[in-house]
């Protein structure tokens, strides 16, 4: 009897190794979860809400530190103390900080409720800066009243304000009443309240408000959906009165002519943007220092207000002022996003009002010192000295905060995030705290 050969154990095909896939939610790792994490926190409901927070504070207490550099010279030259403009700009701030606290707590409702209050004081202190005696001229332009002592005030600045809230309070009405597809309804009474606006501002000769305020008025019929051939028709009326006001002043075309001068010209009209120019070029990437200008003793007019811009870039250098340009990129960024995404109307114009006015005046202050824009003598959003500009702007940005904290999406995350959060010596609902580390929980009354 012959054994049989014992047949081998068939062996069993090996599986390719294959690369595990990442577990749901988990983030992959290297340049793509990267991009990923950053734009899952681009995308979250507070982003809004830290960005127009911390980049408007940011903003305020960098300027803080610029006026006190910048101000300096011109404070001993004109006889006072070196911090004399400090002082007044970190009163100004501190006013203007509860301000904006007082904003972000108010409802829609109460802002709204302000609107027509607001324009009827506007509109009434714009009346008095005509009256002799009452008005004042500064630099040619007479748009300040006397408060007693070293303190004036713009009120053409809280004229910005008002436009706003009224602009966007009338808008938002006749949306709910479906009156914005007919076009009376779109410009009346919207476009002659601003132009009255506009009428009061021009007589005294500050055209760079006037600008702005245009800008808003833009801003506001952009949003609530203008015809093409209505936005321009109204702009091309803007541009023609604009260029007649132009062409019929001096001063305004001789700084219209200083546009890209490399050279002070005859009579030195282009000293202050030429000097501005040569304060950006000193500056180089990191800057000759904190308080190490040169332009500021007595070459560069206007050091802690126009152009401060400038002394910031000769102090800071390039990495300096693109600081500065991205924070307010990131402020206008988050208007943008406030006002797109909301259901209010009020809201949507108000917000989108506020964008507007601080991303233009920042755009001409900042293209005025870089040379590419004619001088408009408007200051520096919350960056540059002035407690006229300080307060309202302020105030603004309180309401974009306001609008942010408002969104579902953000109520519920600061909701959630507030319940998670600890208090200190209170106990938590059935929780009793027996160590820094360990929580027990709180037995039920009549347990052993």
């Amino acid at each position: 009897m012959t054994a049989r050969s014992a047949k081998p154990a068939p062996s069993r095909p090996r599986r390719p190794s294959a690369v595990r896939a990442p577990r749901a939610g988990r983030t992959p790792d290297g340049p793509r979860g990267l991009h990923t994490r950053l734009k899952r926190a681009w995308d979250r409901p507070l982003t809004a809400y830290y960005l127009i927070l911390g980049g408007s504070l940011l903003i305020t207490v960098l300027g803080l530190v610029m006026v006190y550099s910048a101000s300096q010279i011109k404070a001993l030259q004109s006889g006072l103390a070196p911090t004399y403009f400090f002082r007044k700009q970190l009163l100004a701030a501190v006013l203007g900080g509860g301000m904006l606290l007082a904003a972000s707590r108010m409802t829609v409702r109460l802002h709204r409720t302000l609107a027509y209050p607001l324009l009827a004081v506007s509109v009434f202190l714009m009346c008095l800066v005509q009256i002799p005696g009452i008005g004042v001229a500064v630099n040619g332009n007479q748009n300040w009243i006397n408060l007693g002592g070293p303190f004036q005030m713009q009120p053409s600045e809280f004229g910005k304000l008002a436009l706003v809230l009224w602009g966007a309070d009338l808008l938002a009405r006749k949306q709910d009443k479906r009156l914005l597809a007919q076009w009376k309804h779109l410009l009346v009474p919207l476009i002659p309240v601003a132009f009255l606006l506009l009428g009061l501002i021009m007589l005294g000769g500050d055209m760079g408000t006037a600008i702005i305020l245009t800008a808003i008025l833009f801003g506001l019929l952009w949003l609530a959906g203008a015809p093409t051939r209505l936005f321009v028709g109204v702009l091309g009326s803007a541009a023609l009165i604009g260029a007649l006001l132009i062409k019929t002043s001096a001063n305004r075309m001789s700084r219209l002519a200083c546009i890209g001068a490399t050279d002070p010209g005859p009579g030195d009209q282009c000293w202050q943007a030429v000097h501005g120019i040569y304060a950006l070029a000193s500056g180089g990437f990191f800057g000759s220092g904190l308080g190490a200008s040169m332009e500021k003793w007595g070459e560069l007019p206007e050091p802690h207000t126009d152009f401060i811009f400038a002394i910031t870039g000769e102090e800071l250098g390039l990495a300096g002022t693109l600081s500065v340009l991205a924070l307010f990129a990131a402020l206008g960024y988050a208007g943008i996003r406030v006002a797109g995404r909301t259901e209010d109307p009020f809201v949507r114009y108000a917000a989108g009002g506020v964008t507007t006015w601080i991303t233009a005046q920042a755009v001409i202050n900042i293209g005025a010192v870089l040379g590419l824009l004619p001088i408009a003598g408007v200051p520096l959003p919350l960056f540059s000295y002035g407690g006229s500009a300080l307060l309202p702007t302020m105030f603004a940005i309180g309401l974009l905060i306001a609008f942010a904290r408002d969104e579902p999406a953000a109520r519920a995350a600061l909701s959630a995030r507030s319940a998670r959060k600890p208090v200190f010596g209170r106990r938590q609902a059935g929780v009793r705290w027996k160590t820094m580390r360990r929580r027990v929980k709180k037995r039920p009354s009549g347990e052993r």
